[in-house]
């Protein structure tokens, strides 16, 4: 039978935080607990080497996830969140850092490659740079794209569509055209009875001839 670890108890997790924090040094800014998971905020130019530390000597062998987050009140107003798992300890770690529009990140492709896609989600939906990605194109949107979608300032209508031109072989940009014409609805459900016989209903009243 296989006996699967159970996860860390609350002061397991906060001795595990310290450990972190004290190898991590000068490169970390904060450290804190939240929901059951150690959350490292580490310097922008220190990540490579703060994420080859915790995969090397702390045993958080996997890179999960990463994401982006946008605030913009701050001066640095991304964040770019690394989600480690480490397999032997059944044990998960967030380190954060931030940037601005023009501050790339140095690159963490050189520890996993999975980071190249990730990198790229978060250039594409928040216009992150990412500094050693030789890779950094538009993974989600079409390469004519204009902004990135989840910036908070990122409008969410407007008067512009896309589409894919068959005659041009590629996406292009046009103003919005309403075709559609004027249609009144009657959107009585049948199952509340409506006033009228409905199509199809027409034989309901004298039965089947």
């Amino acid at each position: 039978m296989t006996v699967l670890h159970s996860a860390p108890k609350p002061s397991v997790i906060e001795g595990i935080g310290q450990a972190l924090a004290s190898a991590l040094g000068d490169m970390l800014i904060s450290a804190k607990e939240e929901h059951g998971e150690i959350v490292l905020t580490v310097k922008r130019e220190s990540i490579e080497d703060a994420l080859r530390l915790l995969r090397d000597e702390h045993a958080y062998q996997q890179l999960m996830e990463m994401a982006g987050v946008d605030y913009p009140d701050r001066a640095e107003r991304f964040e770019v969140v690394y989600m480690l798992l480490s397999l032997t300890k059944n044990h998960r770690v967030m380190v954060k850092v931030s940037t601005d529009e023009a501050m790339p990140v140095p690159t963490v492709t050189t520890l996993w490659p999975n980071a190249g896609w990730l990198e790229r989600e978060v250039f594409d939906m928040y216009g992150v740079l990412f500094a050693g990605n030789t890779d950094l194109r538009r993974i989600l949107t079409d390469y004519g794209f204009e902004g990135h979608p989840f910036r908070k300032d990122f409008p969410l209508t407007g008067y512009q569509e896309l589409r894919y031109s068959e005659e041009e072989k590629r996406v292009v940009y046009e103003p919005v055209k309403l075709a559609q014409d004027f249609r009144s609805f009657d959107f009585m459900s049948p199952w509340e009875g409506a006033e009228y016989i409905l199509p199809g209903d027409e034989k309901a009243e004298g039965g089947e001839k």
